[in-house]
Protein backbone atom coordinates (compact mmCIF):
# COMPACT_ATOMS: atom_id res chain seq x y z
CA UNK A 1 0.00 0.00 0.00
CA UNK A 2 1.28 3.46 -0.40
CA UNK A 3 2.34 5.04 2.55
CA UNK A 4 1.91 9.04 3.08
CA UNK A 5 4.17 11.71 2.70
CA UNK A 6 6.27 11.93 6.77
CA UNK A 7 3.61 14.09 8.92
CA UNK A 8 3.77 14.68 12.53
CA UNK A 9 6.71 17.23 14.59
CA UNK A 10 8.98 16.68 11.42
CA UNK A 11 11.68 16.54 14.56
CA UNK A 12 14.36 14.98 12.16
CA UNK A 13 14.31 18.02 10.09
CA UNK A 14 16.19 20.03 12.86
CA UNK A 15 18.63 17.18 13.68
CA UNK A 16 22.18 17.41 12.43
CA UNK A 17 21.88 14.57 8.99
CA UNK A 18 18.20 14.89 8.66
CA UNK A 19 17.69 12.93 5.85
CA UNK A 20 20.05 10.10 7.20
CA UNK A 21 17.79 10.20 10.28
CA UNK A 22 14.32 9.93 8.35
CA UNK A 23 15.78 6.93 6.22
CA UNK A 24 16.77 4.94 9.75
CA UNK A 25 13.25 6.09 11.22
CA UNK A 26 11.65 4.12 8.19
CA UNK A 27 13.54 1.11 7.76
CA UNK A 28 13.04 1.01 11.71
CA UNK A 29 8.97 1.71 10.48
CA UNK A 30 9.44 -1.14 8.44
CA UNK A 31 10.74 -3.52 10.42
CA UNK A 32 8.70 -2.66 13.28
CA UNK A 33 5.51 -4.00 10.63
CA UNK A 34 7.38 -6.70 9.36
CA UNK A 35 5.26 -9.90 9.75
CA UNK A 36 8.46 -11.38 11.37
CA UNK A 37 11.08 -9.77 12.50
CA UNK A 38 13.55 -12.23 12.40
CA UNK A 39 13.40 -12.67 8.93
CA UNK A 40 13.54 -8.96 7.98
CA UNK A 41 16.02 -7.85 5.15
CA UNK A 42 18.15 -4.56 6.22
CA UNK A 43 19.22 -2.44 3.22
CA UNK A 44 19.96 0.36 5.94
CA UNK A 45 23.69 1.39 5.43
CA UNK A 46 24.93 1.80 9.39
CA UNK A 47 28.00 4.05 9.78
CA UNK A 48 30.87 3.55 12.11
CA UNK A 49 32.99 6.74 12.62
CA UNK A 50 36.14 7.48 13.80
CA UNK A 51 36.61 9.36 17.06
CA UNK A 52 38.94 12.21 15.52
CA UNK A 53 40.78 9.78 13.67
CA UNK A 54 44.03 11.89 12.77
CA UNK A 55 44.53 11.87 16.31
CA UNK A 56 43.52 8.55 16.40
CA UNK A 57 46.60 7.92 14.21
CA UNK A 58 49.25 10.07 15.72
CA UNK A 59 47.95 8.16 19.63
CA UNK A 60 48.84 5.24 18.22
CA UNK A 61 51.74 6.19 16.08
CA UNK A 62 53.07 7.93 19.62
CA UNK A 63 51.66 4.99 22.21
CA UNK A 64 50.96 8.31 24.11
CA UNK A 65 48.80 7.07 26.77
CA UNK A 66 46.20 10.07 27.74
CA UNK A 67 46.10 10.75 24.07
CA UNK A 68 44.77 7.54 23.07
CA UNK A 69 41.95 7.82 26.03
CA UNK A 70 41.02 11.18 24.56
CA UNK A 71 40.06 9.48 21.30
CA UNK A 72 39.04 6.48 22.35
CA UNK A 73 41.92 3.98 21.95
CA UNK A 74 41.34 2.56 25.35
CA UNK A 75 38.42 0.93 26.46
CA UNK A 76 35.97 2.88 28.13
CA UNK A 77 32.53 2.77 29.72
CA UNK A 78 31.51 5.71 28.06
CA UNK A 79 32.49 7.52 25.00
CA UNK A 80 35.29 9.90 25.27
CA UNK A 81 34.47 13.46 23.22
CA UNK A 82 38.38 15.06 22.69
CA UNK A 83 36.36 18.05 21.63
CA UNK A 84 34.50 19.10 24.79
CA UNK A 85 37.85 17.89 26.81
CA UNK A 86 39.42 20.59 25.20
CA UNK A 87 36.63 23.38 25.59
CA UNK A 88 36.90 22.35 29.25
CA UNK A 89 40.94 22.88 29.31
CA UNK A 90 40.51 25.79 27.10
CA UNK A 91 37.20 26.61 29.94
CA UNK A 92 40.30 26.55 33.25
CA UNK A 93 43.10 28.57 31.05
CA UNK A 94 40.40 31.13 30.93
CA UNK A 95 39.10 31.56 34.23
CA UNK A 96 42.20 31.07 35.91
CA UNK A 97 43.89 34.08 33.40
CA UNK A 98 40.46 36.11 34.16
CA UNK A 99 41.12 36.12 37.79
CA UNK A 100 44.72 37.49 37.20
CA UNK A 101 42.50 40.37 35.63
CA UNK A 102 42.83 39.55 31.71
CA UNK A 103 40.04 41.55 29.66
CA UNK A 104 39.51 39.01 27.09
CA UNK A 105 39.49 36.06 29.21
CA UNK A 106 36.61 38.11 31.40
CA UNK A 107 35.02 38.43 28.29
CA UNK A 108 34.78 34.96 27.54
CA UNK A 109 33.28 33.87 30.44
CA UNK A 110 30.09 31.81 29.49
CA UNK A 111 31.25 31.50 25.71
CA UNK A 112 33.86 28.97 25.43
CA UNK A 113 31.75 25.86 24.07
CA UNK A 114 32.68 22.36 21.93
CA UNK A 115 31.29 23.69 19.05
CA UNK A 116 33.82 26.76 19.34
CA UNK A 117 36.75 24.73 19.19
CA UNK A 118 35.74 21.57 17.13
CA UNK A 119 37.00 22.96 13.81
CA UNK A 120 40.23 24.07 14.99
CA UNK A 121 40.75 21.04 17.16
CA UNK A 122 39.61 18.59 13.94
CA UNK A 123 41.96 20.79 11.77
CA UNK A 124 45.00 21.05 13.94
CA UNK A 125 46.06 16.83 13.03
CA UNK A 126 45.66 18.38 9.17
CA UNK A 127 48.37 21.05 9.31
CA UNK A 128 45.83 23.93 9.83
CA UNK A 129 48.14 26.97 11.18
CA UNK A 130 47.25 29.57 14.22
CA UNK A 131 46.20 32.26 11.78
CA UNK A 132 43.55 29.59 10.10
CA UNK A 133 42.50 28.27 13.47
CA UNK A 134 41.73 31.74 14.28
CA UNK A 135 39.44 32.72 11.61
CA UNK A 136 37.85 29.33 12.21
CA UNK A 137 37.22 30.47 16.04
CA UNK A 138 36.27 33.78 14.62
CA UNK A 139 33.24 32.12 12.29
CA UNK A 140 31.78 30.66 15.46
CA UNK A 141 32.24 33.42 17.22
CA UNK A 142 30.18 35.88 15.21
CA UNK A 143 27.77 32.73 15.17
CA UNK A 144 27.03 33.90 18.69
CA UNK A 145 24.41 36.53 19.39
CA UNK A 146 25.23 37.71 22.20
CA UNK A 147 29.00 37.42 21.89
CA UNK A 148 30.50 41.52 22.07
CA UNK A 149 31.30 41.75 18.44
CA UNK A 150 33.98 44.46 19.16
CA UNK A 151 36.15 41.44 20.45
CA UNK A 152 35.60 38.76 17.97
CA UNK A 153 39.61 39.63 17.00
CA UNK A 154 40.93 39.29 20.32
CA UNK A 155 38.91 37.08 21.78
CA UNK A 156 39.89 34.12 18.11
CA UNK A 157 43.43 35.40 18.47
CA UNK A 158 42.94 34.45 22.47
CA UNK A 159 40.91 31.33 21.70
CA UNK A 160 43.45 29.65 19.61
CA UNK A 161 46.54 30.29 21.68
CA UNK A 162 44.57 28.10 24.30
CA UNK A 163 43.19 25.70 22.07
CA UNK A 164 47.06 24.81 20.85
CA UNK A 165 48.04 24.73 24.57
CA UNK A 166 45.02 22.46 25.50
CA UNK A 167 46.34 20.08 22.82
CA UNK A 168 49.93 20.04 23.17
CA UNK A 169 49.21 19.06 27.09
CA UNK A 170 46.68 16.26 26.00
CA UNK A 171 48.94 15.30 23.21
CA UNK A 172 52.73 15.20 23.76
CA UNK A 173 53.64 12.62 21.62
CA UNK A 174 51.18 14.05 18.61
CA UNK A 175 53.28 17.33 19.14
CA UNK A 176 56.58 15.61 19.11
CA UNK A 177 55.65 13.21 15.87
CA UNK A 178 54.21 16.47 14.25
CA UNK A 179 57.14 18.67 14.70
CA UNK A 180 59.62 16.01 13.79
CA UNK A 181 57.78 15.64 10.66
CA UNK A 182 57.86 18.99 9.53
CA UNK A 183 61.06 20.10 10.46
CA UNK A 184 62.62 16.79 8.82
CA UNK A 185 60.07 18.47 5.71
CA UNK A 186 62.28 21.72 5.57
CA UNK A 187 65.15 20.34 5.68
CA UNK A 188 64.70 18.17 2.74
CA UNK A 189 63.40 20.73 0.42
CA UNK A 190 65.54 23.29 1.76
CA UNK A 191 68.22 20.81 -0.11
CA UNK A 192 66.68 20.63 -2.90
CA UNK A 193 64.39 17.76 -2.92
CA UNK A 194 60.49 17.23 -2.81
CA UNK A 195 59.00 15.15 0.11
CA UNK A 196 58.16 11.37 -1.03
CA UNK A 197 57.53 8.20 1.02
CA UNK A 198 55.98 4.68 1.14
CA UNK A 199 53.05 3.51 2.63
CA UNK A 200 52.92 0.50 4.80
CA UNK A 201 51.37 -1.22 1.67
CA UNK A 202 53.91 0.09 -0.67
CA UNK A 203 52.41 2.96 -2.19
CA UNK A 204 54.75 5.47 -3.36
CA UNK A 205 53.86 9.36 -2.70
CA UNK A 206 55.39 12.27 -3.68
CA UNK A 207 54.67 15.72 -2.54
CA UNK A 208 54.27 17.79 -6.27
CA UNK A 209 54.47 21.06 -4.67
CA UNK A 210 57.23 23.46 -6.38
CA UNK A 211 58.00 27.34 -6.67
CA UNK A 212 55.76 28.91 -8.75
CA UNK A 213 57.48 30.84 -12.16
CA UNK A 214 56.01 33.62 -14.13
CA UNK A 215 55.66 33.15 -17.54
CA UNK A 216 54.93 35.92 -20.51
CA UNK A 217 52.81 34.87 -23.34
CA UNK A 218 53.01 37.44 -25.86
CA UNK A 219 50.35 37.47 -29.11
CA UNK A 220 49.71 40.42 -31.72
CA UNK A 221 46.55 41.96 -28.96
CA UNK A 222 48.15 41.81 -25.32
CA UNK A 223 50.91 39.94 -23.09
CA UNK A 224 49.93 37.82 -20.69
CA UNK A 225 51.59 36.92 -17.39
CA UNK A 226 50.81 33.44 -16.73
CA UNK A 227 51.39 31.53 -12.85
CA UNK A 228 53.06 28.27 -13.68
CA UNK A 229 53.09 25.88 -10.82
CA UNK A 230 54.10 22.31 -10.41
CA UNK A 231 56.75 22.44 -12.83
CA UNK A 232 59.60 19.89 -11.48
CA UNK A 233 62.18 21.75 -12.84
CA UNK A 234 61.53 24.57 -10.73
CA UNK A 235 63.18 24.16 -6.61
CA UNK A 236 60.55 22.78 -4.10
CA UNK A 237 58.47 25.36 -2.18
CA UNK A 238 59.63 24.88 1.39
CA UNK A 239 56.75 26.29 3.11
CA UNK A 240 54.11 24.15 1.62
CA UNK A 241 56.71 20.62 1.36
CA UNK A 242 56.60 21.10 5.10
CA UNK A 243 53.29 22.35 6.17
CA UNK A 244 52.17 19.19 4.25
CA UNK A 245 53.86 16.43 5.16
CA UNK A 246 52.15 15.96 8.83
CA UNK A 247 48.22 16.07 7.13
CA UNK A 248 49.39 14.10 4.17
CA UNK A 249 51.51 11.07 6.01
CA UNK A 250 48.70 10.70 8.62
CA UNK A 251 46.16 10.72 5.17
CA UNK A 252 48.54 8.01 3.74
CA UNK A 253 47.92 6.18 6.89
CA UNK A 254 44.52 6.54 6.85
CA UNK A 255 43.96 5.43 3.28
CA UNK A 256 46.25 2.35 4.72
CA UNK A 257 43.78 1.29 7.10
CA UNK A 258 40.56 2.02 5.25
CA UNK A 259 42.11 -0.40 2.43
CA UNK A 260 43.15 -3.36 4.74
CA UNK A 261 39.62 -3.12 6.69
CA UNK A 262 38.35 -3.28 2.82
CA UNK A 263 40.51 -6.05 1.64
CA UNK A 264 39.48 -7.94 4.93
CA UNK A 265 35.94 -7.56 4.46
CA UNK A 266 36.17 -8.74 0.60
CA UNK A 267 37.76 -12.00 1.49
CA UNK A 268 35.55 -12.15 4.68
CA UNK A 269 32.06 -11.50 2.05
CA UNK A 270 33.87 -14.35 0.13
CA UNK A 271 34.03 -16.72 3.25
CA UNK A 272 30.60 -15.69 4.62
CA UNK A 273 28.31 -14.63 1.72
CA UNK A 274 26.56 -10.94 2.68
CA UNK A 275 29.56 -8.60 4.15
CA UNK A 276 29.31 -5.45 1.86
CA UNK A 277 32.11 -2.59 2.55
CA UNK A 278 31.68 1.09 1.70
CA UNK A 279 34.05 4.00 3.42
CA UNK A 280 33.75 7.81 3.09
CA UNK A 281 37.16 8.76 4.66
CA UNK A 282 37.16 7.28 8.76
CA UNK A 283 33.56 6.44 7.99
CA UNK A 284 32.64 2.67 7.52
CA UNK A 285 29.44 1.26 5.98
CA UNK A 286 28.21 -2.22 6.34
CA UNK A 287 24.72 -3.69 7.17
CA UNK A 288 23.33 -4.17 10.29
CA UNK A 289 23.54 -7.95 10.51
CA UNK A 290 27.60 -7.66 9.68
CA UNK A 291 28.01 -4.48 12.01
CA UNK A 292 30.09 -6.84 14.08
CA UNK A 293 32.49 -8.51 12.05
CA UNK A 294 33.22 -5.50 10.11
CA UNK A 295 33.73 -3.72 14.25
CA UNK A 296 36.27 -6.38 14.79
CA UNK A 297 38.36 -6.50 11.16
CA UNK A 298 38.51 -2.50 11.78
CA UNK A 299 40.23 -2.27 15.05
CA UNK A 300 42.26 -5.43 14.22
CA UNK A 301 43.48 -4.16 11.37
CA UNK A 302 44.39 -0.77 12.98
CA UNK A 303 46.47 -2.86 15.34
CA UNK A 304 47.92 -5.01 12.82
CA UNK A 305 48.91 -1.23 10.85
CA UNK A 306 50.60 0.09 14.11
CA UNK A 307 52.09 -2.76 15.44
CA UNK A 308 54.65 -2.18 12.31
CA UNK A 309 57.65 0.05 12.81
CA UNK A 310 55.89 2.94 10.84
CA UNK A 311 58.05 5.64 12.31
CA UNK A 312 61.60 3.78 12.15
CA UNK A 313 60.38 2.55 8.66
CA UNK A 314 59.96 6.05 7.48
CA UNK A 315 63.33 6.70 9.44
CA UNK A 316 64.97 4.42 7.39
CA UNK A 317 63.70 5.57 3.87
CA UNK A 318 64.31 9.07 4.12
CA UNK A 319 67.85 8.54 5.55
CA UNK A 320 68.41 6.55 2.41
CA UNK A 321 67.01 8.33 -0.08
CA UNK A 322 68.06 11.90 1.03
CA UNK A 323 71.23 11.41 2.76
CA UNK A 324 73.21 8.20 1.11
CA UNK A 325 75.42 10.51 -1.32
CA UNK A 326 78.87 12.24 -0.72
CA UNK A 327 78.55 15.77 0.13
CA UNK A 328 82.63 16.43 0.06
CA UNK A 329 84.45 18.77 2.73
CA UNK A 330 82.93 18.60 6.16
CA UNK A 331 83.87 22.65 6.29
CA UNK A 332 81.49 23.04 3.54
CA UNK A 333 77.69 24.69 4.54
CA UNK A 334 76.14 21.90 2.36
CA UNK A 335 77.70 19.07 4.15
CA UNK A 336 76.85 20.56 7.18
CA UNK A 337 73.36 21.18 6.54
CA UNK A 338 73.50 17.48 5.07
CA UNK A 339 74.77 15.89 8.51
CA UNK A 340 71.94 18.26 10.47
CA UNK A 341 69.26 16.60 8.24
CA UNK A 342 70.85 13.41 8.78
CA UNK A 343 70.94 13.73 12.55
CA UNK A 344 67.58 14.72 12.71
CA UNK A 345 66.08 11.90 10.29
CA UNK A 346 68.04 9.47 12.17
CA UNK A 347 66.60 10.64 15.85
CA UNK A 348 62.86 9.32 15.71
CA UNK A 349 60.43 10.61 18.00
CA UNK A 350 60.40 8.23 21.46
CA UNK A 351 56.89 6.63 22.49
CA UNK A 352 55.01 6.18 25.12
CA UNK A 353 53.26 3.11 26.65
CA UNK A 354 50.10 2.46 25.58
CA UNK A 355 49.27 -1.11 24.53
CA UNK A 356 47.77 -1.45 20.98
CA UNK A 357 46.07 -4.63 21.73
CA UNK A 358 43.83 -2.61 23.83
CA UNK A 359 42.03 -1.24 20.94
CA UNK A 360 40.60 -4.50 20.29
CA UNK A 361 38.06 -4.50 23.13
CA UNK A 362 37.01 -0.74 22.50
CA UNK A 363 34.03 -0.09 21.72
CA UNK A 364 33.74 3.29 20.93
CA UNK A 365 36.97 3.34 18.73
CA UNK A 366 34.61 2.97 15.61
CA UNK A 367 31.14 4.18 16.34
Amino acid sequence: MPVSPPQGRKWWMSVDEPWQTLACCMEIAAASRSPDHTRFISHFPVHQDGSCNGLQHYAALGRDVIGATSVNLMPCDEPQDVYSGVAQQVEEFRARDAEKGVRIAQVLQGFISRKVVKQTVMTVVYGVTRYGGRLQIEKRLKEIDDFPKDYVWDASHYLVHQVFNSLKEMFTGTREIQDWLTESARLIAKSGSTVEWVTPLGLPIVQPYHRTRMQMVKSNIQSLNLQVSHDANERPDTVKQKNAFPPNFIHSLDSTHMMLTALYCYSVRACVSGLTFVSVHDCFWTHAVTVDTMNKICREQFVALHSQPIMKDLSKFLLQKYTSGKQGDGRNKKFLEHRRMQQLLSKVPRTGDFDLQRVKKSTYFFS
